[in-house]
């Protein structure tokens, strides 16, 4: 790959599902990927697969704290991201609302919807500075729909519509945002969800193949447009 062609990519939520398959695909085509995640021993293992130029750091994104000294490392090494995207989130576990309790709905909210803003609030200013940049933030087919016993996910990613909407109003010319829903991928959140029938569904290595060619093509011309992964 060309050099003026390798993109510098930041990526939430890297240790498992949609963001460990987006890794391993930006990666081999010799993007350069800046990851974060809670899972150590999964950091571990990424930073074994692709040890050069990459970055992969524990972080926790519901933490304003642990989210702006990530920015500024990897500000500082790498510069502004041309592609953001906040993937990382959280579902509750299956329950009629009434029945989730006070600690589990504030740990979707503060993962799913405050994380995304931690994440832009650090790293956007940058992108600003620079001029151009895509963020994507990652919806949810229940980000535009809902169903029973998901209530907390699903009004974290309708919030997720409305957050990136507005956002995509404020920024400057250059740099675009937009929701994105991935569709129906067999991941352990599905699992979490469908049970077995989540075999039916494409598997996050199978739809990152698709999706992260995608991504690459995003720009201001698609900045606030709700957008679907292909599947």
């Amino acid at each position: 790959m060309r050099q003026s062609d390798r993109k510098t990519i930041v990526i939430t939520g890297v240790t498992r599902g949609l963001g460990r398959a987006m890794v391993n695909e930006f990666a081999r085509l010799g993007h350069v990927v800046l990851g974060c995640g809670r899972d150590e021993q999964a950091l571990i293992e990424l930073r074994r697969l692709w040890p050069e130029r990459h970055d992969f750091t524990t972080v926790d994104v519901t933490s304003d704290k642990s989210v702006a000294d990530w920015a500024v490392r990897v500000l500082k090494r790498h510069g502004a991201p041309d592609l953001l995207l906040n993937n990382a989130a959280v579902i509750n576990r299956n329950a009629p609302l009434w029945k989730v309790s006070a600690a589990e709905f504030s740990s979707v909210i503060d993962t799913n919807l405050k994380g995304v803003a931690h994440v832009i609030r650090h790293f956007v200013p940058a992108m600003v500075a620079r001029g151009q940049g895509v963020i994507v933030n990652f919806s949810s087919g229940w980000g535009r729909s809902t169903d029973a016993e998901v209530a907390p996910y699903c009004a974290t990613k309708w919030a997720i519509e409305g957050l990136t909407q507005a956002l995509a109003q404020e920024l400057p010319a250059g740099l675009a945002a937009m929701p994105l829903n991935p569709g129906v991928i067999n991941t352990d959140m599905l699992r979490s969800c469908f049970g077995a029938s989540a075999a039916h569904y494409p598997t996050a290595e199978e739809w990152a193949k698709g999706a992260v060619p995608f991504l690459l093509q995003l720009g201001p011309r698609d900045s606030g447009k709700p957008l679907t992964a292909p599947g």
